[in-house]
Formats: C-alpha cells, structure tokens, sequence
C-alpha cells in the first residue's frame, strides 16, 4: 500500500495512472477489512487512514466525465490555496515548493533545517532526515508503538505492532519512499530539538509539535512546513515556508540543495 502511495507521489505518468487502478481496488477491499474489525486498535485505525487515503487518490486521478465533481474538487483546492496563503501571510513566511517524489515531508524539514541554519547544509539531504526519524523512533519503541499500525494477525491479541513489524517499519522509513506523518514529525521535533509547525487549510490552521523535552524553545527556530491534500491533486504532500527575510538568500541556496540531494 505504501508502495503505492509513493507510486502516485511520483511524476510518472504511466506509473500513476497503474497506482490509481490498483488504488481503486484497494480502497474498497480495506473499508470491508475496516467495517469487520473492532474499531479500538491500531490496526483498523490505521487502515480506515489508508482506505480514506486510497479512495481520495484513486478520486484525483479518476479521467472523471463529472463536471460538477471536477468544479468540487476545484474548489476544495481553491480554498485550500486561500486559507493557507492567509496563514502564511499572518507569520511571515512564504511557500517553497518541494519536489513530489514520496520523499516530501523529509525534504520540506530539511530545508527548514538548512534555511534557519541549525545544521550543516552537507547533513539536509532526505536521506539524512529519514535516518533521523528513523533512528529516533526505534530508539523509543514506547513512544511510538501504540500510535503504530500493526501489520499481522499475529498482533491482533495484544492489538500492538509486533517487535518484527517495529523493526521492519523503521526500515521502511529509513529505507524507502514511504511517506511520512505524524509519527516522523515528533520523531523529528525531538530528535532535532526544535517546534515544528504544520499549516494546513484544515482546523485547527497551526499544527504544533514540539519537542518532549523541557529545553527551551526558541521562536526563531520553530520549523514550518505546509500540509496539502487538494492543492497538486497529488494527495497528500509537504512543502517548506521559508521566511520572507530569508528569500533573498534562500533561491541561491536553492540550487546547492537541490544538487546535494541524492534522485530518488
């Protein structure tokens, strides 16, 4: 399923246009699994989340002959546009786009990282951020494994992710395209040591995350990034909100990131 998911993320034509047919098919067979299991573990939590996910991507990039779904959908993306343009006028800041290649939510915090100058730009690239996470996450299992989906029936008696299932799920995000989500972000807020923002057109508007550590937190290194789900009718997807003092700066910067980060 996560496969897929990046599958869609990507640019590839051919290869989304196979994803969204699977997609269709999957959303149907997990809400069946959803609706016949208990509604209090991780596991159907986590798969009512990828049914959802499933269905509103295999919507995007259905060739609809529906011309008032087309104008819903549209619209949705207009307002989504709207409300967080408005947010990001209110702190400051304004949106650099990140490339849609399943590594988003990485790239986005790593030239949030970059741009406030709290690591080195050569320690920015994707790759070093899902180790991060990654490495932070299967450091603190308790943290994490209750907000996890299990994977196997085998867990089903203690309705926890197995040992086995942590370990490859850290892998995953270390590894591979996977996207990433809550659990990446607090793994990153804490591994970083910084408040991490998430805009997004939804309520509330200002997602914080921050670190569970008594440090101080300092506003001027509180990491933004934006949150979309309709804006490239890509699903969902991650992009930087670079300070508007630091623009300037910044799209010279940008080359260098771009080139010191590996191809998917």
């Amino acid at each position: 399923m996560d496969d897929l998911l990046a599958q869609l993320d990507a640019k590839d034509g051919a290869a989304q246009q196979e994803a969204h047919t699977i997609l269709t098919e999957v959303a149907v067979q997990k809400a069946t699994e959803v609706a016949d299991r208990p509604k209090n573990d991780s596991r159907t939590r986590h798969q009512a989340r990828q049914a959802r996910k499933a269905a509103l991507l295999a919507e995007q990039y259905a060739h609809s002959n529906n011309p008032e779904a087309d104008a819903r959908l549209e619209q949705e993306a207009r307002d989504e546009e709207r409300i967080i343009t408005k947010t990001c006028e209110e702190l400051g800041v304004r949106m650099f786009e990140i490339s849609p290649d399943g590594h988003c939510l990485f790239s986005a915090i790593g030239d949030q990282l970059a741009v406030l100058g709290l690591i080195a730009h050569s320690q920015t690239s994707y790759p070093t951020i899902r180790q991060a996470a990654a490495d932070y996450i299967e450091a603190h299992p308790d943290d994490f494994i209750p907000f996890l989906p299990m994977e196997s029936e085998d867990s089903a008696d203690s309705g926890l992710m197995s040992p086995e299932e942590f370990k490859d799920y850290c892998a995953k995000v270390r590894e591979t395209a996977v996207w990433g989500g809550e659990p990446e972000i607090m793994a990153l807020a804490n591994a970083y040591k910084v408040p991490i923002h998430v805009i997004q057109a939804a309520t509330p508007h200002i997602v914080v995350h921050n670190p569970s550590d008594q440090v101080p937190l300092d506003d001027s290194k509180i990491l933004r990034i934006s949150y979309h789900r309709r804006m490239y009718g890509l699903g969902e997807h991650y992009n930087s909100l670079r300070p508007k003092r630091a623009m300037g700066f910044a799209e010279g910067f940008k080359s260098i990131f771009t080139a010191s980060s590996p191809p998917p």
